[in-house]
């Protein structure tokens, strides 16, 4: 390729063609940015190589090695002592005149020598334009925030397949539930002392997270008859903050929540050791954030047994009972909790034993297993394995692109692509199972996986956050952000992820037709296995769009429930991935949704999903695909028919429900879906809250007015009070009348004005808000009639009202502490309408006016 070194060439300078591919290569998309002057000059003349020896490269190909900055000293530590004595004497003349290595002329690393004094140059071997997995050696650790403290043990858990069903839990209706005790009455025995929360940001990560000793957080046992339990939750995807000992074998657990955030608390997995086998522990996990939760219709939690797993290779199974999942009532005002509690009984004594909400599938069981496939030399010759991106923690995130190698670029260019993805929510691993049994299957060599590489090119990102899987949390990266709402976002930076995910697959649209999007999520309210899409508006493809899901629930009959899928586009889902992707051109653009739970179809009815389950689940994807392609449409066919039909036997339902009847005959292609499913109905619903915030501030909102329901009807009555003192003089006849024109709604509410004062004086200072109200009101009675002077002395001194007329002075001691701040000041002259009066100097002074639309 290159010419010897004794051919002087003519140009001064020949450019490295790989370092010139790697520049324009970088250049294009975006790793590198800077102008080419400022690259160091990698054009060597090769001239130079001949006339100036002592410029060496040390190493063989392969191996990169520096160049030598002291040929003569370099040369003792590389080259062994039997070098013969030719070779030894160019050493000592290579060292004799040496040149300083700083010149710009000599940046070149890609030339290799076999021996000194031999002019065969020639290229290295070309690297890998991304890092990839090493085809030996150990994997590249999973890098944390620094904030995070990691223990040093590797966790590692075995597949295993139950033998029989494992049945939903069925609640008796006396399942015990437990009152919330606290750190303050118990005794906590784990503790988390770092955490980072809402006002933190992510900054830096490292391997192996936090620096420094990493000391042991779990009590220390007082002896071999200390029964208490020691909690381990910080390797990957852990995720336990606190455990509070509340009883010999009662423990509150408080999990941790999204770092970098105040909330998402679903995702649990954590260890305990010192385990009794005769005991019944008893476990109440206090701060879940979701309403509603798959435990109160029979999920059971996750138990993995280390013994059992050593001696009888049974891994993770569904255990406990008691089960029950309620509101915690200890909420103090802030946003509500729900606590699960479950009882426990362990199979050994002195055991190991693990908790999830689900089957965990970390960032390094990926790894092993991508690891595995790049290492297998048929799988390689059809799966390239590429970095797509690196997360903000500087991990991985993986591509694989499947497909057969066509034999002419036409055949190349004909094929559609399909485009999967997984685990953007961390929490949610059983998306990672589902993925797992869909590579399992299209890396095989049966004929279908085989014909389906032939016609289709798979785009496939397994693990889309792996910052958040490998710190376990349940739904953010470390952006402290939920990423499926970001597809739409220009931010590469903080959301590299979504981000280059977004843009392959841009590019991917611009060279061929992406068939089908789908990415794997896990859903914690509802049983079963379904989809959501999109309501397509193009009449030629009407109802397209979920002829897929249904041939899905045809192959997968006891997992996938069509009648559970949804296919409409709600305006706080405008950000996530199904939704981006299809106003992107894409028409069956899919988010998958596992439950936690299991199955209530055929015969998985009343069963929890194992990870076989799951992994079926993603066979059954690629048997759906062959028969949504199948040349032979009979079968598309007769599913868009079965569509229309249940869509008509919907609609006649509908307007039976509402007394009405409709004949719906003729061109169903002319039917808007998004009339038929929501303007049918007469009654609409209360339209929903479009974001979290909002939710939020209703639900601050609600509480404030809970809070000061009692006060505000205090307020109401004090002010019925005053009425009593300016229009009726002392009359309560007439203070009544006025009282029940302020407030219709108190009717029998008594006006004793010595309660109404007590009740708002016993007010805390800190309601500045009631404080308001009552000035407001009571300034809004007095301007009013106009007729008394009102003057505020400071300190909880007397307000004295003095009629013109000179009848009975009334005097109102207010507390200084219910002043409100004043907003500005005015001084007037009181006077009476029609006349002028005296003006004592007490009559004079100061007072706040205060803007309401209470009053």
């Amino acid at each position: 390729m290159f010419p010897t070194l004794e051919t002087e060439l003519k140009q001064e300078t020949l450019p490295d063609p790989y370092e010139d591919f790697m520049y324009r290569h970088l250049r294009y998309y975006g790793y590198f940015k800077a102008q080419r002057g400022s690259l160091p000059n990698s054009a060597t003349p090769q001239h130079l190589w001949k006339n100036n020896p002592q410029c060496l490269l040390s190493g063989s190909v392969g191996e990169r090695h520096d160049l030598i900055p002291d040929p003569l000293q370099k040369e003792k530590l590389l080259w062994p002592t039997c070098l013969s004595s030719t070779v030894r004497r160019q050493i000592e003349a290579v060292s004799r005149g040496s040149l300083l290595l700083s010149s710009p002329l000599l940046k070149s690393r890609q030339l290799l020598h076999n021996d000194f004094g031999e002019v065969n140059p020639r290229l290295r071997e070309p690297r890998d334009l991304f890092a990839f997995l090493p085809s030996s050696g150990p994997l590249q650790a999973p890098r944390w925030p620094i904030e995070c403290e990691v223990i040093k043990e590797n966790i590692h858990h075995i597949e295993w397949i139950p033998p029989q069903p494992e049945y939903f839990y069925q609640p008796t209706g006396n399942e015990k539930v437990p009152e919330i005790v606290g750190e303050e009455e118990g005794t906590v025995v784990y503790q988390l002392d770092s955490v980072p929360t809402e006002g933190s940001y992510f900054t830096s990560s490292r391997v192996g997270g936090k620096r420094g000793i990493i000391k042991d957080l779990a009590v220390t046992l007082q002896g071999p008859e200390d029964n208490a339990l020691l909690f381990e939750s910080r390797f990957e995807s852990g995720n336990l903050q606190k455990a509070v000992r509340v009883d010999t074998y009662e423990y509150e657990l408080t999990l941790r929540t999204d770092l970098y955030t105040n909330k998402y608390t679903q995702w649990f997995y954590f260890r305990v050791q010192n385990t009794r086998k005769d005991a019944t522990y008893r476990f109440t996990i206090v701060n879940l954030l979701k309403p509603k939760s798959l435990y109160t219709l029979g999920m059971k939690p996750l138990m993995y047994s280390q013994l059992d797993a050593n001696t009888h290779n049974i891994g993770w199974r569904r255990e406990g009972s008691e089960i029950k999942y309620y509101k915690n009532n200890t909420d103090g005002g802030q946003q509500p909790f729900y606590c699960l509690t479950w009882t426990i009984q362990f199979p050994h004594d002195q055991d190991t034993c693990f908790f999830a909400h689900c089957y965990p599938y970390t960032y390094t069981d990926l790894q092993c297993y991508l690891l595995s496939v790049a290492n297998n030399p048929v799988q390689a010759q059809f799966c390239k394995l590429r970095t797509l991106c690196r997360s903000l923690a500087g991990n991985v995130v993986y591509l694989l692109t499947i497909t057969n190698p066509s034999r002419t670029p036409q055949e190349a260019a004909a094929k559609k692509a399909v485009v999967l993805s997984a685990r953007v929510h961390p929490g949610e691993s059983n998306g990672s199972w589902i993925m797992k049994g869909f590579l399992d299957f299209i890396l095989s060599n049966s004929p279908d996986a085989q014909l389906l590489r032939n016609i289709f090119v798979f785009k496939v990102v397994p693990m889309l956050n792996p910052d958040g899987v490998i710190v376990g949390n349940s739904r953010c990266s470390l952006a402290g952000r939920d990423l499926n709402r970001h597809y739409k976002t220009i931010l590469k930076d903080s959301f590299p992820c979504i981000w280059y995910t977004r843009n392959m697959i841009k590019r991917l649209l611009e060279e061929r037709e992406v068939l089908l999007y789908c990415d794997f999520h896990g859903h914690s309210r509802k049983n079963n296995i379904f989809l959501y899409g999109c309501n397509n508006n193009d009449r030629k493809y009407w109802l397209h769009e979920r002829v897929f899901p249904l041939m899905l629930s045809k192959n997968a009959p006891d997992k996938f429930s069509f009648h559970s899928c949804n296919f409409k586009v709600q305006r706080c889902k405008e950000g996530t991935g199904r939704v981006v992707m299809w106003r992107m051109g894409i028409l069956n653009s899919y988010t998958m949704e596992s439950t936690f739970g299991g199955s209530t179809l055929g015969n998985k009815r009343d069963t929890h999903f194992t990870t076989e389950d799951l992994k079926s689940l993603g066979h059954q994807v690629c048997d759906t695909l062959l028969d949504f392609c199948d040349p032979d449409r009979a079968k598309f066919m007769q599913c868009l028919e079965e569509l229309k039909e249940l869509l008509q036997q919907e609609i006649h339902k509908k307007f039976n429900e509402l007394g009405q009847d409709m004949e719906l005959e003729g061109n169903w292609s002319g039917i808007s879906l998004s009339d038929i499913e929501s303007r049918l109905y007469k009654k609409k619903k209360k339209k929903p809250l479009q974001t979290r915030k909002q939710r939020n501030e209703q639900y601050q909102k609600n509480s404030l007015m809970r809070e000061f329901k009692l006060t505000d009807v205090a307020v109401r009555k004090l002010c019925a009070y005053f009425c009593c003192l300016v229009k009726g003089l002392g009359d309560p006849r007439v203070g009544a009348r006025q009282g029940l024109k302020l407030n219709a709604r108190d009717k029998d509410t008594s006006l004793d004005p010595s309660n109404v004062t007590a009740l708002i004086l016993s007010q805390s200072k800190e309601r500045t808000q009631v404080a308001h109200l009552v000035y407001a009101h009571v300034l809004a009675i007095l301007f009013g009639f106009g007729m008394y002077y009102v003057v505020w002395r400071g300190g909880g001194s007397p307000v004295r009202k003095v009629s013109p007329s000179g009848l009975c002075p009334a005097q109102v001691s207010i507390s200084s502490s219910l002043h409100p701040p004043v907003t500005k000041h005015l001084t007037t002259r009181c006077r009476r309408p029609g006349g002028r009066h005296p003006q004592p100097k007490a009559c004079r002074g100061e007072f706040s006016v205060l803007s309401t639309n209470i009053c």
